[in-house]
């Protein structure tokens, strides 16, 4: 039972103590007057044994009785107050009831009891009306709770999500239970042991907005548990949960599950609207974990969208001449291309579509230093909080400890770690100029967050204007030309490949990356121990945007 607040008026009283509590004591001679405002004051502070003391024949029941009434109305505070009380050999007490149950709601009602004198003592005349006038052996009282219809989870059209086939829709909305003891103990109130809440995704991050309140009927019941209802005696009206809507779009989402239907390994995908950061489709293949918004990978060449804006911020052009050796060495570290691949010296256009490693390891040491790149990582969303309306993780960028871990960072190894939503805002910010936060409900609804400083986190980052110029040239470059010109991809399209290694070994396993945008529509894809993301994960995007 929950703790009351109980709210006592002023009394006389007499006090005994006993032991390491205090008792309510008759004395000999009292009136019934002053006999029946203690057994108000002790009901009112509920102390059940008190008023058994003070009731005649000290029926042994009682306490059990009036704890189960305060449990199953779930009062959280009561007044129980002496209107009068007649004269005469057996007298009546009238009394006004207000208790306060577990949703707020006020109950009040007026009753009787009668008392009694026996040798030179008065009490109380027990029996079960003496709690409400409509009470008898057998009944008690109890209050019983509707929570309404669950509010709907609609996507951008409107329509219903949660009769939608999608397994990643039905991941992101998450089931609805019964309340478990510890959950209602996070929850409070008006939550009760056995209530349907939301365990997960959306039902559980908006579970209040979605569930509204129950609506309350005060009832007299026969026997025990549920029990036959036999009288209504007070009803309080609840109020209907508000629909939530999200930015999922129906048509969108069924292009992003029929693109990772044909993969074999486990894959996801995110798609964004650049100009709004709303969050179009999360696709994950196979369910049980969203991957898509709380895995941590390492991004691979994905990252060199990052790198190049730092190095275009700094004055590089993307017609300048860099060199693109098959291999480099920082730091007593030996940086390979793939397949050993060497270009010479070519515009920095052609480093990027063919995913020059060695080019860009060699400039972030040489241009940029560990600052700088964090820096314009930052505004890429890098180590920012994720307003995505539902948990996400940060995209890393940590601290580099030397030029060797600099020169791997540039192309998105070492400690650098993302996931596919992170990505997909990374592409949304290259299409449009500006990064925002991806979210998945309206803004308002968002909230705000912290940065890592203990700031308030921005929402969104307008990218120099020079960036979002040369961006647009060096993506669809490799669409056209570079490491995905072998895929189909229709026209318009952009992006960038990447092959993340993880774990150790000479030749360590890759994560399959392609990330990328057509028109207002930004996207992510990563196949996990996929291979290469020119082989694996543009394929995926290709087939994503022939849907559409």
């Amino acid at each position: 039972m929950r703790r009351k607040a109980v709210v006592i008026a002023a009394v006389p009283t007499v006090l005994v103590a006993a032991g390491a509590g205090t008792l309510w004591a008759l004395t000999r001679g009292d009136g019934p007057q002053p006999v029946a405002e203690r057994f108000a004051a002790a009901w009112q502070g509920e102390d059940a044994a008190t008023m058994a003391r003070i009731a005649d024949g000290d029926p042994a029941d009682l306490p059990e009785r009036l704890t189960k009434t305060w449990s199953d109305l779930g009062v959280t505070a009561q007044t129980i107050k002496i209107v009068s009380v007649g004269d005469g050999d057996t007298a009546k007490a009238h009394y006004r009831a207000e208790l306060t149950l577990g949703e707020g709601q006020v109950w009040k009602y007026d009753g009787t009891f009668g008392l009694t004198e026996k040798d030179g003592e008065w009490r109380v005349a027990w029996a079960p009306s003496v709690l409400h006038p409509d009470l008898a052996d057998g009944r008690r009282l109890t209050a019983v709770r509707v929570f309404p219809d669950r509010a709907a989870i609609t996507g951008a059209d409107g329509a219903d999500l949660r009769g939608s086939s999608s397994g990643s829709v039905q991941q992101l909305l998450g089931p609805v239970g019964p309340a478990t003891a510890d959950q209602v103990k996070e929850l409070g109130a008006p939550y009760r042991e056995g209530d349907p809440i939301g365990q997960d995704g959306l039902n559980r991050q908006y579970d209040e907005r979605l569930a509204g309140t129950p609506s309350l009927e005060v009832r007299i019941v026969e026997g025990d548990g549920d029990g036959k209802a036999v009288a209504k005696l007070a009803s309080f009206d609840g109020a209907d949960g508000q629909p939530l809507e999200t930015t999922i779009d129906p048509r969108v989402q069924r292009a992003a599950g029929n693109a990772l239907s044909s993969v074999k390994k486990n894959a996801s995908m995110v798609v964004v609207r650049p100009s709004t950061g709303e969050i179009l489709a999360v696709a994950n293949k196979p369910g049980g974990y969203n991957r898509a918004l709380m895995g941590q990978y390492p991004p691979g060449s994905t990252f060199k969208i990052v790198t190049a804006a730092a190095l275009v911020a700094g004055g590089l052009k993307v017609t300048d001449t860099v060199p693109c050796p098959a291999t480099t060495e920082i730091g007593g570290r030996t940086f390979k291309n793939a397949g050993f691949e060497k270009l010479g010296s070519v515009p920095l256009r052609d480093a990027f579509a063919h995913s020059c490693n060695t080019t860009f390891a060699d400039l972030a040491v040489k241009d940029l230093g560990d600052g700088r790149l964090a820096e314009v990582a930052a505004q890429f969303g890098f180590n920012a909080p994720v307003l995505a309306g539902l948990p996400a993780v940060r995209a890393a960028f940590p601290a580099v400890e030397d030029d060797t871990a600099l020169a791997a960072a540039a192309f998105g190894q070492g400690e650098v770690l993302t996931s596919p939503l992170n990505m997909a805002s990374v592409a949304a910010a290259a299409a449009d100029g500006t990064w925002r936060s991806p979210r998945l409900v309206p803004a308002d609804l968002v909230g705000a967050a912290l940065d890592a400083g203990g700031k308030k986190a921005e929402p969104d980052h307008a990218l120099d204007p020079g960036v979002r110029k040369a961006l647009r040239v060096l993506m669809p470059a490799v669409v056209t030309e570079g490491t995905a010109h072998a895929v189909a991809f229709p026209a318009g399209s952009a992006g960038k490949t990447g092959t993340a290694e993880y774990g150790s070994g000479e030749n360590p396993p890759t994560h399959a990356w392609f990330v990328g945008y057509k028109g207002d529509v930004a996207f992510a894809v990563i196949v996990e121990d996929g291979g290469t993301g020119a082989e694996a994960a543009a394929p995926v995007a290709a087939k994503f945007l022939k849907a559409l």
